[in-house]
Formats: C-alpha cells, sequence, structure tokens
C-alpha cells in the first residue's frame, strides 16, 4: 500500500475522533464501515438498491478498512508481545521446582516429577518467544497467520499445564490465564484475522426462521454456564493434580474423592477434571466469537463449538452419571458440572442446525463447501430485523433478556414431570433400603439419570422428537426390577413410575419458534 493510501487511512481514523478515541474499537466499528460504506453504494441509483444486501465491496475498500481497523486495535499485539516476554521469563520468576506436588491418590503419571518440572518450563519458554516473535509479526497488518499462531500458542499454554502434570500450581494458574488472555487477545477483541477481507454482509435471522439462534442474548447464557462450568471443573482438577488436599462436598462427604480417585478416572492419561476444565474454557470463550450473524459468517466455528458443547457434552454427563454404577459413590461438583453442560445442549442445537441449513443451501446453489464452511457467506430470503432485546439493556429488562435467551426452548408440562420422575427414580432405592451395590439399584441410579437428561434435552424444541427415548426406558425401570429380585414395594414403585413415564414421552408439547425446513423433523 503506498503513502498516500496510509495518509488517506490515517484521515480517517482522526475524522472519528482521534487516536485516543478509537483505542479498544473492535471488529463492530469495522462491521458498521462496511455498512455505512454499502448503504452510500446503494444511494446511487435504484439498481443497485435492488441488489440488497448483496452489494459487494472493492478489494481497494476492504484494504483501507483493514489498515483502519488494524490502527484501532494496535494495542493488542503489544499486549500480546508484553504477555509473551510474562510467559518466557515465568520460570524464572516463579521456580517450579518449589513448592511441588505430586497427583492425588498416589496416581501414577506418565511423568517422574524431574521431567515435569522441565516440560512445563521449556513449555514456557518457547512458548513465551514464539508470542514475542509473532505478535511483533503482527504489529504489520494483513499478517493473519502470525495471528493464528498466537491464537494456538494460548490454546497450548491452556492445555500444557494437564498434558504435563504441572506439579506448580503457580505455573498451572499462570499458563491457564495467560493462555486465555492470548485466545481472546488474537480472535475474539480483534475478531477473526483478515475477516475483513472477505466477510459479507447480510441478515441476522436465518430464512424461515423466527429468531436468531446467534443472537448476544442466545450467546449470552451460554457464556455464563460455560464460565461456571470452568470453576467448578478448575476445582475438581486442583484436586486431581494435587494442589488442594481435599475437596468439600455437602452431600456425599469423602465420597467425592473416591470418585476423583477411582480406577474410572485414572483411566484417563490426564486428568479428567481437568480436561473438562480445559472444554468449558474454550465453551466460554467460543460464547464471545463472531457477530449476531456467526450461523453463517463463520460456519466452522459454529461447528467446533457445536462438537464441543453436544457429542463431548453427553459423553460428560454419561461419565458422571455413570459413578454410582461403576464407582458406587457420588460426588456432588461432578454432578454440578454435568447439570451445566445438560442445558447447554438444547441451547446450542438451535444454532448448529441453522448453520446446517445454510451450508446445505450454498452447496445446492453450486458453492464451494469448504470455502463457505471457512469463510461463510451471505443468504436471501430472510429478515433483516433481528428480534431479540440488546444484550446491554439487561440491568433495565433482565426478565425481556433472559426470555430471549432461551428462545427455542418451552417446558411441556409433560417432559416437566417426566424430569421429576427421573429424579425420583434415582431416589428410590435409597427410600427402600437398597444398597447403591445393588444391581436393583444399578439399573434405576442410571435409567432416572438418563430419563432427566432425555427430558432436559428435547426441552430444546428442534431436539423435541428425541422424548420417545423415554418410552424404552420407562418400560426397563418398570420390568427389570421384577427380574433382579428387588423388593416387592420398589418393584411396584418402579412400575407405577415406568409406565407414567413411558406415557408422559407420548405428548409433544408447545413449540413456540419457527425453524424453516427442520420444523418438518419436530414431531
Amino acid at each position: 500500500m503506498d503513502n498516500d493510501h496510509h495518509k488517506q487511512t490515517e484521515d480517517n481514523v482522526h475524522q472519528q475522533g482521534g487516536d485516543m478515541g478509537m483505542r479498544g474499537v473492535t471488529r463492530p466499528m469495522a462491521e458498521k464501515q462496511m455498512r455505512e460504506h454499502n448503504k452510500k453504494m446503494h444511494e446511487g441509483g435504484d439498481d443497485d438498491k435492488d441488489k440488497g444486501h448483496e452489494m459487494k465491496m472493492d478489494p481497494e475498500m476492504r484494504q483501507k478498512m483493514l489498515h483502519m481497523h488494524h490502527m484501532q486495535t494496535l494495542w493488542v499485539y503489544w499486549m500480546i508481545i508484553i504477555l509473551g516476554a510474562w510467559v518466557l521469563v515465568s520460570p524464572f520468576t516463579f521456580d517450579y521446582s518449589i513448592g511441588t506436588v505430586n497427583p492425588s491418590g498416589g496416581r501414577a503419571v506418565w511423568l517422574d516429577m524431574d521431567q515435569r518440572i522441565a516440560f512445563m518450563k521449556w513449555s514456557d519458554i518457547i512458548s513465551g518467544a514464539l508470542l514475542i516473535f509473532f505478535g511483533w509479526r503482527g504489529l504489520t497488518p494483513n499478517r493473519p497467520v502470525s495471528l493464528w499462531v498466537c491464537c494456538f500458542v494460548g490454546i497450548w499454554l491452556t492445555m500444557a499445564p494437564i498434558l504435563f502434570w504441572s506439579p506448580s500450581a503457580v505455573a498451572y494458574l499462570n499458563d491457564t490465564l495467560v493462555g486465555a488472555l492470548i485466545i481472546a487477545l488474537t480472535i475474539l477483541i480483534p475478531g477473526m484475522p483478515n475477516m475483513i477481507m472477505y466477510m459479507k454482509m447480510g441478515p441476522k435471522v436465518p430464512p424461515g426462521w423466527s429468531y436468531n439462534p446467534s443472537s448476544w442474548p442466545q450467546r449470552w447464557i451460554m457464556m455464563v454456564l460455560g464460565f461456571f462450568g470452568w470453576i467448578v471443573s478448575r476445582y475438581l482438577a486442583a484436586f486431581q493434580l494435587g494442589y488442594i488436599d481435599s475437596v468439600w462436598d455437602p452431600f456425599f462427604g469423602g465420597q467425592s474423592q473416591q470418585v476423583l480417585n477411582s480406577s474410572m478416572s485414572h483411566s484417563l492419561p490426564i486428568s479428567d477434571a481437568g480436561l473438562g476444565a480445559i472444554a468449558y474454557t474454550f465453551e466460554f470463550l467460543m460464547g464471545w466469537m463472531g457477530s449476531p450473524a456467526r450461523w453463517r459468517t463463520m460456519p466452522w466455528m459454529v461447528a467446533v463449538f457445536g462438537i464441543l458443547v453436544i457429542p463431548l457434552g453427553l459423553v460428560h454427563i454419561f461419565l458422571v452419571i455413570s459413578q454410582p454404577v461403576m464407582v458406587g459413590a457420588w460426588c456432588t461438583f461432578c454432578l454440578l458440572a454435568a447439570a451445566i453442560m445438560l442445558p447447554m445442549i438444547p441451547l446450542e442445537a438451535d444454532e448448529v442446525i441453522a448453520m446446517g441449513q445454510f451450508m446445505k443451501k450454498k452447496v445446492q446453489q453450486g458453492e464451494s463447501f469448504w470455502k463457505t464452511f471457512w469463510k461463510g457467506g451471505t443468504i436471501e430470503g430472510s429478515e433483516k430485523e433481528e428480534h431479540a432485546p440488546e444484550l446491554m439493556k439487561f440491568p433495565q429488562e433482565p426478565g425481556k433478556v433472559y426470555a430471549a435467551s432461551i428462545w427455542g426452548m418451552s417446558f411441556p408440562w409433560s417432559l416437566s414431570l417426566a424430569t421429576l420422575l427421573g429424579a425420583a427414580m434415582v431416589f428410590v432405592p435409597t427410600l427402600f433400603g437398597v444398597s447403591i451395590h445393588d444391581p436393583v439399584a444399578d439399573v434405576l441410579h442410571l435409567s432416572g439419570s438418563l430419563v432427566v437428561v432425555v427430558s432436559v434435552i428435547c426441552m430444546g424444541e428442534p431436539l423435541r422428537i428425541g422424548r420417545y427415548l423415554n418410552i424404552p426406558l420407562g418400560l426397563l425401570v418398570a420390568a427389570a426390577p421384577w427380574f433382579m429380585g428387588g423388593p416387592t414395594m420398589l418393584n411396584i414403585t418402579a412400575l407405577i413410575l415406568g409406565l407414567a413415564l413411558a406415557a408422559l414421552a407420548i405428548p409433544l408439547g408447545p413449540v413456540k419458534q419457527r425453524y424453516a425446513g427442520w420444523d418438518d423433523y419436530i414431531k
């Protein structure tokens, strides 16, 4: 870019309030600039107006906006360099060989103490050096690869203390916090590297939908849940890594430590609670990622977020609810972590469906699958206006914003009652004095927990058809105790609960929103 172009870019920035006034301004300003640019182009004539939001920007304008945006967020790249220097000197500032601990329960890990210290030390030194080098490169516009390298270094810093069983609590805390900050500084605060060069303006509400599943209120509740899941999982990971000596449990006492040090937990090469903390870290951060139209502008990100929340979330929940069967004990904070994950599944499913519909339509129109998947696009035939209230109105209208955050979910009386019956099944063996190790108790504990999981997930309207899974679960609960020698009163109680549960799976319940072609699967 020649000097005149740079000067013109700088003049444009100064005209909007000066350099000091632009500090901290991120991608939304660039999007606003694009909208204003398109608006001016549309005003040129009726032919331009007919093109709508599909109007394309010329490369020169995109290049100018990229430079403007880079100037507005220059502080971000300096922060990456500063944090890189911090990480580089951390092993020397906080001697990782002082105050070392071993994992809880005498657990054997794949590295000895000296190796764990050395690996953490060199991981920080190399990561810090990479951040300084590529952060410095990122000071120059149009170097997306350097920013992505910094992002992946941040991801590595988040994972390294778990992979290497960091013997130092200081190293764990330092790396996980700096790692989260680096991820935020590279792809959240300034936006996706170079996205301005290819992003397309367009609608926020998917075609045929009655609301936008990527709106900020919809994502706000996911971020809150992800943050609390992060806190809970970090607490459990601190015990497994040896940083604290015990886990407080208000209901099951020492059973929590029995679960966290069980052979089931030790079957993984890393801390399962630490793995959960990593997952919640990414889920919390990815909630901030992208615009309210990310279902069409960032399909890849919605897909990754969906994988973290839905299949991996289901695995996490299943492992937790199998604890009384596999371990013969309960863990309150493990159950809390699963309870936090459970509503995230129906809350995220709608965004994944909208993204899938968009991808299908673009491929049918002859566009490249992978180009659309990585760079997104625009689409016609949808409402241009966002129906959700602005998130900034939450302090004044908390009820209205919260209601918008759970659009796509409804709470039929049948599924609500089924959830309560599932919880009752879990406690029935205890009420009748049946040991937690008895096979009858195993059936009721696992089946009841699965009923709760299925019922809550199917409160998400796009997933409502899954409620039929409660029919075989109900029939299993009704019949199995009679063949397993349970007490007569328990068998009768299980029969009533099981048949009632199977009957409750039949009603569809209210469906308040529209989901375009997915409406055909809601029955």
